[in-house]
C-alpha cells in the first residue's frame, strides 16, 4: 500500500515583499506563463517516471502569491497533477491567496481549474498593523475576501499574525474574535518572528523597533489557545486552530513523516524511496529553474538516518496528538530517557506511547527539538 503523498507547488512572484517575509520569492513581473506551465508539466512527468506513480491526498499551491498564478498555469497544472499521478476522491486542492486578489470572478476561476480550498493571508483586521506588516489590502478588502471564501469554498482559512510591537492582550483578543466571528472553521495564528536577513530584521538591528516581550508573547499564546478552544476551534498544531473535521490534509503530511513530492523554485519535498528517506529541493532562482530540464533543476539528497530522526522529531512535537515514540524504532528508548526531565518539569507528557508538548512546551518546541535530538 503507498503512503500518503501530497504534492506542493512553489509560486515565486509576489506583487510587494512583505518585511517580515523570508520565503523564496521575488517581485512580480512577465512571469512567462507558457514557460511556467510547460516547466510544472515536464516535472511532474519526470517525477513520475522517477518516483513511480503515487495517488495524491493532497495539493498545495503555496508561494510567493499563488493567487497572481494565471488562472491557465493554474488549471493545466491541477489537470496534470491528476493525469500525472490522480488525485484521489475528495482530495484537498489549497491555493493561497492575497485578499485584494480575491473577487467574484477569481473565485469562479480557481473553482473552475479544480481548487477546494482557499487559504488567504489577511494578517491583520486593522490597518495600521497592516501598514506596519507591508500588506497591500485594508481591512475592508480583507473581510470582502473572507466573505467571498466563505461563500465559494466548504474549506477554507486565514491566517493572523500576533505578537505585535504595541499590541496588548486586549487588542488581540478583540482582533482575535473578529477572525471568530467570520464564521471561519480554520485558522493559521502565528507569533510575529524577526528572521535574519528580511526588513525586519535590519530595522530591528538598527535600533527602529523591537519585538514584543517574551512574557506578552506567551501571555498571547495562552489566550490564543483560550480564545480558539472556547469558540470550538481547538488548537490541533502549534499554529493551527480549527473545528473538527477542517483540519488541514496537506499540512498534516509534514508532522507525520508522510511523502510529498515538491516543484517550483526553492520547493522542499520528502519521499521515501525503498526504505530511504529523500530530500528534495528545487532550483531556488525563478530564471534558472526555468532554464533547466527538470532533473537538473529538482535535486535529491538521501537524509542520514540522525537527520530523519530529528526531523521526525520536530514534525511529531508540532500536533497536539504529539509523536508516537514507536515510529522511532530503536531510537525511542534513548528520547524517551532524555524526555524524562522535560516530562518531570512539565514541558512533555507520555500518554498511551505518545510524545506530546504541554502548553509550556509548545512555547519553546524549537529547544525540546534540540534536546531530544542530542539523545540521538
Amino acid at each position: 500500500m503507498s503512503r500518503p503523498t501530497g504534492l506542493y507547488v512553489h509560486w515565486p512572484y509576489c506583487a510587494r515583499i512583505c518585511p517580515y517575509c523570508d520565503f523564496n520569492v521575488r517581485l512580480a513581473r512577465d512571469v512567462g506563463e507558457a514557460a511556467w506551465a510547460a516547466a510544472f508539466l515536464a516535472d511532474l512527468a519526470y517525477l513520475r517516471d522517477r518516483h513511480g506513480p503515487r495517488p495524491l491526498v493532497s495539493l498545495y499551491v503555496g508561494g510567493g502569491t499563488p493567487s497572481l498564478m494565471p488562472h491557465s498555469v493554474l488549471g493545466a497544472l491541477i489537470e496534470a497533477a491528476d493525469e500525472t499521478f490522480g488525485l484521489l476522491p475528495g482530495a484537498e486542492v489549497t491555493l493561497e491567496a492575497n485578499p485584494n486578489d480575491v473577487a467574484p470572478a477569481a473565485i469562479a476561476a480557481w473553482q473552475a481549474a479544480g481548487v477546494t480550498r482557499l487559504s488567504l493571508g489577511v494578517q491583520s483586521f486593522q490597518n495600521e498593523a497592516l501598514a506596519f506588516l507591508g500588506r497591500d489590502h485594508d481591512a475592508e478588502q480583507a473581510r470582502r475576501a473572507i466573505d467571498l471564501m466563505l461563500g465559494g469554498f466548504e474549506r477554507s482559512t486565514f491566517d493572523l499574525i500576533y505578537a505585535r510591537p504595541g499590541q496588548g492582550l486586549a487588542e488581540w483578543e478583540a482582533e482575535l474574535k473578529t477572525a471568530l466571528s467570520t464564521g471561519i472553521l480554520h485558522l493559521s495564528l502565528y507569533q510575529l518572528t524577526v528572521e535574519p536577513g528580511t526588513a525586519f530584521g535590519r530595522a530591528v538591528e538598527r535600533g527602529r523597533w523591537q519585538p514584543a516581550p517574551e512574557g506578552l508573547s506567551a501571555d498571547s499564546y495562552a489566550l490564543t489557545d483560550a480564545v480558539t478552544r472556547a469558540a470550538g476551534l481547538p488548537l490541533y498544531e502549534v499554529s493551527s486552530h480549527a473545528a473538527p473535521g477542517h483540519e488541514a490534509v496537506h499540512n498534516a503530511l509534514y508532522w507525520a513523516d508522510a511523502d510529498w513530492l515538491a516543484i517550483g523554485p526553492g520547493a522542499h519535498g520528502r519521499l521515501t524511496t525503498e526504505g530511504r528517506r529523500i530530500a528534495t529541493e528545487g532550483q531556488r532562482s525563478p530564471a534558472r529553474y526555468l532554464a533547466a530540464a527538470p532533473e537538473e533543476r529538482l535535486a535529491e539528497e538521501p537524509l542520514s538516518r540522525e537527520d530523519w530522526l530529528t526531523e521526525r522529531i520536530a514534525g511529531g512535537l508540532r500536533p497536539a496528538a504529539g509523536l508516537p515514540l514507536a515510529e522511532l524504532g530503536d531510537a525511542a528508548p534513548l528520547v524517551r530517557q532524555a524526555a524524562a526531565p522535560l516530562l518531570r518539569d512539565g514541558f512533555l507528557v507520555l500518554e498511551e506511547g505518545r510524545l506530546a508538548a504541554t502548553a509550556e512546551g509548545r512555547l519553546v518546541l524549537d529547544a525540546l527539538t534540540l534536546e531530544l535530538s542530542a539523545a540521538l
